[in-house]
């Protein structure tokens, strides 16, 4: 089989894969997300209606961005989806990444669109958890390190009685 299609067609399988559990609704519609190499486009779909609520991308007339194939482009984009959404009423989005890895360009539209008010990733379950401090009084050696530097030698085992 030729390689491009074979590519092909392992990103349709991926994106079956992705898109079989997610469906989008009026109230929590699907927010789904396209990477071209020079371009991103993020749309609201109400899977029940089969209607786009709202778009938004990087090669729109209202796109104020000089190159689009970058993170800070879709970084733009995502923000501008959410103030769509929150123009229409929506707070919620059920994410659709296609068969796109959630990394770089994805994960930076659904970051920027969950920090500007459009619930779409766990991004608010995640902050807590980073934000926790470790513990300084807790010694993750063991003291063994101690033990080495008083003798220069291993401590002696405790005899057998």
């Amino acid at each position: 089989m030729d390689a491009q299609k074979l590519k092909a067609k392992r990103a349709l399988r991926r994106q079956r894969r992705v898109r079989k559990g997610i469906r989008g609704t009026a109230a929590k519609p699907r927010l789904s997300v396209y990477r071209s190499n020079f371009h991103i486009y993020a749309q609201l779909i109400d899977d029940d209606a089969q209607v786009t609520l709202a778009a938004a991308s990087t090669g729109s007339k209202g796109a104020k961005v000089a190159k689009g194939g970058n993170i800070a482009a879709a970084k733009l984009v995502g923000k501008a989806i959410a103030e769509a959404a929150k123009a229409k009423g929506i707070t919620e989005a059920a994410f659709d990444r296609g068969h796109f890895r959630f990394h770089g360009r994805v994960k930076a539209l659904a970051r920027a669109a969950t920090e500007a008010g459009l619930k779409c990733t766990g991004l608010e379950e995640a902050a807590p958890k980073a934000g926790k401090p470790a513990p300084a009084d807790v010694k993750k050696d063991g003291g063994k390190k101690e033990a080495k530097k008083e003798g220069g030698k291993k401590p002696a085992p405790e005899a057998a009685k």
